[in-house]
């Protein structure tokens, strides 16, 4: 079923199946990006980065989107070809994308004039920026397709495809070590086979769930259904003169975007610290590894790694992806519930509550830490592992309904207050939110790690805990409703 035009003032309802279809695509950027999570601390790892460094290395996520999302936004405002509006950006950053998946974990293999670990760094940075080149059409699309009355829905469909992907790419490497029997360890300085051959069925999945969105979905034309019309740049306009024009808009967003910014600094922080360090921090605390085991210069230092070290880093490394991909099952679950709940309490009160029960969860991490081994039946295949890493089946709970809310409830609460002629550069522009925090952590937090916490990762995880707390409490502050933005100059800027 394909999403058409009918020429009216008001968009039509959609059926179930239209927003979905809408929605697909973002199944396999998420798949991808799931991958990437869970596996890119591990990648970076095996090719030489200390703790230290890795959360510089991650640096490279938030700049991307920082950079080319609102570049994206606006630049989608502007375009109209046979393809739509939206869907040409969602088509070449699902492709380059794809391209970055096949080429990061043969980082050893491919590089030859550069050290395989800033080979890694790079396509990292060609992952990022193509996911982001994704992204944030898609969020643009949902708003450009979807009426006021069904905005929340279409978000909630969203945030469950999202969840979808995140499970089976995060558990992807784990089957093919445990089912299928690909080996999960590798020598120094390379990557794991079930990594590489998982970042290749992600790298095929991304691109056929991306082209699935671009064919089924038939765009809106510019002008039709109140969008903005397509804009034309009549003339050459300095750069200055952009960017001038570009912080003109940043200088009059709704008083909702600033509100929710705050909410969106200490949510995002929080993620970040996540991504970058459950794999050390469980590994250490859960399976009981010495903190130099994560270090180069030691490393060099021995002649080999003992086995049970390097399997119990391998295991753990597997385990993160089960455990992610737990999180992304619960946010999936919670995502179908997500828009009653809402309706019924408020947005503000499920996005409060929804922080709250993330921190919790992280908070939660530092009791867990029985070394006992208990053999758990994953209905796939069994595995023997440290009781503690079972139980961390229950902060995951409260850490999935957190990512659920913070994928839906901003852009709800974001999407009534922004001008239509301009949603997809203000979605552009709202990204700074989860940048600019990422790239503070990013900064901060291995130094934090290892002046303050002696590389003992567990305590960066609690940190992280207070900052969603710190989320939630913000949540109050946040006007939700239809804001108005002051008429200037810049409501016609061309950002490019």
């Amino acid at each position: 079923m394909t999403t058409t035009a009918i020429p009216t003032q008001h968009k039509p309802k959609l059926s179930f199946w239209q927003i979905w279809n809408i929605s697909f695509g973002f199944l396999g950027v998420q798949f991808g990006f799931a991958l990437q999570n869970a596996n890119a601390s591990r990648i970076l790892s095996d090719l030489g980065a200390d703790l230290h460094s890795l959360s510089l290395f991650w640096l490279v996520a938030p700049i991307m989107g920082l950079i080319i999302q609102p570049i994206v936004g606006s630049a989608s405002d502007r375009t109209w070809n046979g393809i739509g509006r939206r869907s040409p950006y969602i088509l070449i950053g699902g492709v380059a994308a794809a391209i970055g998946m096949l080429l990061m974990p043969n980082s050893a293999t491919i590089a030859s004039f550069i050290t395989p670990l800033f080979f890694g760094a790079m396509m990292l940075a060609v992952m990022d920026a193509s996911f982001n080149v994704a992204f944030q059409p898609f969020r643009a699309l949902v708003s450009d397709m979807v009426p006021d009355e069904q905005r929340t829905l279409g978000y909630s469909i969203q945030s469950f495809l999202i969840n979808i992907g995140a499970v089976c790419g995060s558990i992807l490497p784990f089957v093919l070590t445990n089912v299928i029997g690909l080996d999960n360890t590798a020598p120094t300085g390379e990557v794991a086979p079930s990594v590489i051959w998982a970042f290749y069925l992600g790298a095929s999945v991304m691109f056929g769930s991306v082209l699935w969105t671009v064919i089924r979905t038939k765009e809106y034309a510019p002008g039709e259904f109140g969008l903005a019309p397509l804009e034309v740049a009549k003339q050459q306009r300095s750069l200055l003169s952009k960017l001038s024009d570009f912080f003109g808009l940043m200088k009059s967003m709704p008083k909702t975007m600033k509100q929710l910014a705050i909410v969106q600094f200490f949510s995002w922080f929080a993620l970040f610290i996540m991504w970058v360090y459950t794999m050390p921090a469980i590994t250490q605390h859960i399976w009981g590894v010495e903190a130099k085991w994560f270090n180069p210069d030691y490393l060099a230092s021995v002649t080999e790694v003992p086995a049970h070290i390097a399997a119990a880093k391998g295991t753990a490394g597997d385990w993160v992806g089960i455990i992610f991909a737990a999180y992304s099952l619960f946010a999936a679950i919670f995502s179908i519930f997500l828009a009653k709940i809402a309706n019924k309490i408020g947005r503000k009160l499920t996005y409060s509550l929804s922080l709250i029960a993330g921190g919790l969860g992280y908070l939660s991490i530092f009791f867990l830490h029985d070394a006992s081994l208990t053999t758990v039946n994953l209905y796939i295949t069994q595995i023997e592992v440290p009781q503690g890493a079972v139980s961390l089946f229950i902060p995951m709970i409260g850490v999935g309904i957190a990512w659920a809310a913070i994928l839906a409830m901003p852009y709800a609460i974001l999407a009534g207050s922004i001008p239509i002629k301009q949603t997809g550069v203000y979605m552009g522009i709202f990204n700074f939110t989860i940048a600019a925090p990422q790239i503070v952590s990013g900064v901060f937090a291995g130094w934090i790690l290892t002046a303050l916490f002696d590389n003992q990762a567990i305590y960066i995880l609690m940190m992280a805990g207070a900052s969603m707390i710190l989320a939630a409490i913000a949540v109050y502050f946040v006007k939700d409703g239809v804001s108005t933005i002051t008429p200037t100059s810049q409501d016609n800027a061309v950002v490019a």
